[in-house]
């Protein structure tokens, strides 16, 4: 049976599919239904599968080919957004709320986007990930008003982005810049963007084969995983 391939809905099996057999059009859609379960989650993460639907839609299952990523020792800091960093004074935090930021993610107007697709369920399910300790939020503080931020999951050594969000010019690239900065100096190697940006071009990702993308996942998400749920100050750079 070709992709997409049907998940019962709560069902205790958690394997997926091989991502080889997910679709090229609409590219890396592999698998339909199921449900948002913890175990489901990690299952889908550690191999390279993320959910992607909306309210009018069941719950879809995707892993794009080629698949856009950050390597953190790659990220690129252009100067007009250093200028910025050097003379706004944002504030970074991380885990300090995560439920605000992804409720931001999930309010926040896009250009060129037509609704959202993290739904009521997902954030219900994130923001169990982020009580068991493997999702994260980061978020930019200035004038002690949240104006930008962006959230993800982490599993071993590799952060797997989700969503990110800025009502102020700049907020939401200087927070990923700082954290990538922290990111580094916690272990992690890899930073998974999912599809392409010219957001996220602009700071140094970029794509790679699905199937590479498959090792490095088997490398770095059997290790120990390095982020916890501690709520920090990032310290500004120097």
């Amino acid at each position: 049976m070709p992709a997409p391939y049907w998940i019962e809905p709560h069902s205790k099996d958690y394997e997926f599919p091989d991502v080889r057999l997910a679709l090229k059009e609409p590219d890396g859609l592999l698998a339909i239904g199921g449900d948002l379960s913890l175990p489901r989650l990690l299952s889908a993460y550690r191999v390279g599968i993320f959910p992607w639907s909306s309210d009018e839609q069941p719950l879809l299952w995707w892993s794009p080919d080629p698949r856009f990523v950050l390597f953190p020792e790659q990220l690129k800091v252009s100067r007009s957004l250093r200028k910025t960093m050097n003379n706004k004074h944002f504030n970074i935090t991380v885990n300090q709320c995560f439920d605000k930021v992804i409720r931001a993610c999930m309010s926040t107007p896009r250009p060129g986007q037509d609704g959202t697709w993290i739904t009521n369920d997902m954030v219900e399910a994130y923001m169990q990930l982020h009580q068991q300790g493997f999702a994260h939020s980061v978020e930019c503080w200035l004038n002690n008003h949240l104006v930008g931020g962006l959230y993800g999951v982490s599993i071993g050594e590799v952060f797997f982005g989700e969503s990110m969000f800025s009502t102020e010019k700049d907020a939401s690239k200087v927070a990923f810049v700082r954290f990538v900065t922290f990111l580094q100096t916690r272990g992690i190697k890899l930073i998974d963007c999912q599809i392409y940006t010219a957001h996220l071009e602009s700071l140094g990702a970029c794509p790679i084969p699905r199937t590479d993308f498959i090792k490095l996942l088997d490398v770095f998400c059997e290790k120990k995983t390095v982020l916890t749920i501690n709520s920090i100050q990032l310290p500004e750079e120097g």
